[in-house]
């Protein structure tokens, strides 16, 4: 937790060096906050676990949502693309019976057709619907919570100026009819949409670091104006206030 008279500069300095590698998002404590779905996606991923014999949990982080589990089938595998999340991955799953395989999003699964009866995923950055059709056996499960549309835009725009798009980025009935098309059937899908607030001006740059695709050409030099305009508003309200969107899909392979 940043002290409640940080300048501006021991904030950014602080934040311009932490480690962002990684899905723990611990170093925001006191600093931001994100709503939680209703549903409860580690519940909900225990659950699925519980009653599979092969699961492949998709671009894994640092694994630490999957490591919540406390039962896996007796085949476990995830995979992520990132270098140093792969080592964090390895490191906290491997003893836990989970095999961790390096995979670069956009190239075909090293996995046989149907090798899996459960596929699932926290927050996919893209989603390979024929891949995941593929990789999962007839009547297998996909089930995951992805990122909605028009997520954390406020803070976007804060940076990038209006972005008319957000409200079909990652929009529910978009990846419904493109899991449709590559033979799932769409079981169910819950939405939700979050409140953030971010507290001060270190996290919304931890942020911008560890989720680049935000603001895809974010340096702490390039926004300094930006930054220092976000400090001051931060100042003034107390609170950066922004959206984000959630959406729990469940289908099965036909």
């Amino acid at each position: 937790m940043a002290a409640p008279d940080a300048s501006f500069e021991s904030l950014i300095a602080e934040a311009r060096d932490v480690d962002v590698s990684g899905w723990d998002f611990s170093w925001l404590d006191g600093r931001a906050t994100e709503e939680r779905p209703p549903w409860g996606y580690a519940g909900v991923l225990a659950g699925a676990l519980a009653t599979a014999s092969a699961s492949l949990d998709l671009q894994t982080g640092g694994g630490e949502v999957l490591a919540t589990c406390g039962r896996f089938p007796a085949v476990a595998v995830a995979t992520e693309g990132y270098p140093p999340n792969v080592a964090r991955a390895t490191a906290l799953l491997r003893p836990r019976g989970v095999a961790v395989v390096a995979h670069e999003e956009g190239v075909p699964l090293p996995f046989a057709d149907g090798a899996f009866d459960l596929v699932t995923s926290r927050h996919p950055a893209s989603m390979d619907w024929p891949e995941i059709a593929r990789v999962l056996e007839p009547g297998g499960r996909y089930v995951a919570q992805h990122v909605g549309p028009s997520s954390a835009v406020e803070l976007i725009e804060w940076f990038l100026g209006p972005q008319p798009g957000a409200p079909r980025w990652r929009h529910p009935d978009d990846e419904a009819a493109a899991a449709e098309a590559a033979g799932l059937v769409i079981d169910g899908i819950e939405r939700a949409t979050l409140r953030i607030e971010i507290l001060d001006v270190g996290a919304a740059v931890y942020l911008l670091r560890k989720l680049p695709w935000w603001v895809p050409d974010f340096s702490v030099d390039r926004y300094a104006d930006e930054l220092r305009a976000l400090h001051d508003r931060i100042r003034a309200d107390g609170v950066f206030v922004s959206q984000s969107s959630r959406h729990l899909i469940r289908a099965h392979r036909a």
